[in-house]
């Protein structure tokens, strides 16, 4: 599933807040709010596209996502490797270290977390 930008701003809220009416997710967004109608529209697009769903509660409706943040975003990053970087995580990594511009305690950071996955497998 392929989100808009307008749609993944939308997401985010939808992911912080949990469960979120229509005045909650506006209230969410920065100034200058966008329309009602707008946000409405693209709440329906993200429904028709399976990423959020709602419950009703007389005629408001209660909108919840029915995908976690971190599927979402893993997929994304997949998606970007296998598309930019040959399907190599390496070059990804590699890619990502340098042109990033991480400090050195960022990196060695990055460093544990691998080798903490090393020691897992």
């Amino acid at each position: 599933m392929q989100l808009s930008k307008s749609e993944e701003q939308l997401m985010q809220y939808v992911w912080k807040l949990e469960k979120a009416f229509m005045k909650d997710l506006l209230e969410a967004y920065p100034e200058p709010k966008p329309a009602t109608t707008t946000v409405a529209t693209l709440l329906k697009r993200m429904t028709d596209k399976g990423v959020i769903a709602y419950n009703l509660f007389g005629k408001s409706r209660q909108y919840y996502p029915l995908i976690k943040k971190k599927d979402y975003f893993s997929k994304h990053v997949n998606g970007l490797i296998k598309h930019f970087f040959n399907d190599s995580a390496s070059q990804f990594a590699s890619f990502f270290t340098k042109e990033t511009h991480l400090s050195k305690a960022e990196l060695e950071d990055l460093k544990a977390l691998i080798d903490n996955e090393i020691k897992k497998k």
